[in-house]
């Protein structure tokens, strides 16, 4: 049987399931907003709609499997505020559908643990928006819904290696400071089984096993790099952007457990030191 995964919001994460899913005969649709993010899609092998200028019944109706990686905004969900009918109607025909949120739900811990059974306390803007967005899909009646709270991402082309080199990298000590952080191939393997293995009504959090001080992984960069570690800054003095500010105003140690006890996931990158190492394999 052919399946048909339609996945709102085609970015880095999506497409990187999409190496799993292709190879094994399945049809991907994906959603992008632009014609030349459309032509990229297609030439990896994904059917492109631009959305939300194209017309999404019959995607709707071939599918059995949906991803939503597109994030909300002030006004909610906007796979939902549009498509929710649509959706609600073929919800009790899917196998699977998925919903990538943030840890970032969970609010701040002053670097204690959380895992999925912690009750979400967002202090963000950011967060309350996406504990929100949870929210509303798990109100679509019969969708078998899946919930993944991803920590930072990284992979190729987006790692600390080119700031390193450029020397905009920065060292930024806030004492206690720790951050969640995942490799895309591991968020990929970890989509695919729970494909494989569904259990809706089920919310798994993506992260490696080792929660790390933002420094320490910038200066490993540099010592893999075999470059001069870049010097420190007291957090008190650096300048950042609001929404690189809003990172900060959160600490927590998030547990992975789940992802390995329900879904058998050996995570590929169970750190840092591996994923790095691995960008830079990749890159030479």
């Amino acid at each position: 049987m052919t399946h048909t995964l339609l996945s709102f919001g085609h970015g880095y994460s999506a497409r990187e399931l999409t190496k799993h899913l292709l190879p094994q005969g399945w049809r991907v649709i994906g959603t992008t907003r632009t014609s030349e993010k459309a032509g990229e899609l297609a030439a990896s092998g994904v059917e492109p709609l631009i959305w939300p200028d194209s017309d999404m019944s019959a995607a709707i109706e071939a599918a059995d499997h949906i991803l939503i990686s597109a994030g909300p905004d002030g006004d909610g969900d906007p796979t939902l505020n549009l498509l929710r009918d649509q959706i609600t109607r073929k919800s009790s025909n899917l196998k699977w559908a998925g919903y990538l949120s943030t840890t970032g739900v969970y609010g701040n811990f002053d670097g204690a643990w959380v895992d999925e059974m912690t009750p979400l306390n967002p202090t963000t803007k950011r967060g309350q928006l996406r504990k929100a967005a949870e929210e509303d899909w798990s109100s679509v009646a019969g969708l078998p819904l899946h919930i993944f709270r991803l920590a930072g991402i990284y992979g190729p082309g987006r790692g600390p290696f080119a700031k390193v080199r450029s020397g905009t990298a920065r060292r930024v000590i806030k004492e206690g400071q720790v951050f969640s952080r995942i490799h895309v191939e591991d968020i990929a393997q970890i989509l695919w089984a729970s494909i494989q293995r569904p259990n809706p009504g089920t919310a798994y959090n993506m992260c490696d096993d080792d929660p790390a001080p933002p420094q320490d992984v910038i200066a490993h960069a540099a010592t893999l790099l075999a470059m001069p570690v870049p010097p420190a800054t007291a957090f008190e003095d650096a300048e950042f952007t609001p929404m690189a500010r809003s990172f900060y105003a959160e600490n927590k140690k998030v547990r992975n457990d789940r992802i390995k006890t329900e879904l058998g996931v050996e995570l590929i990158h169970p750190t840092y030191r591996e994923g790095l190492q691995s960008l830079l394999d990749q890159m030479a």
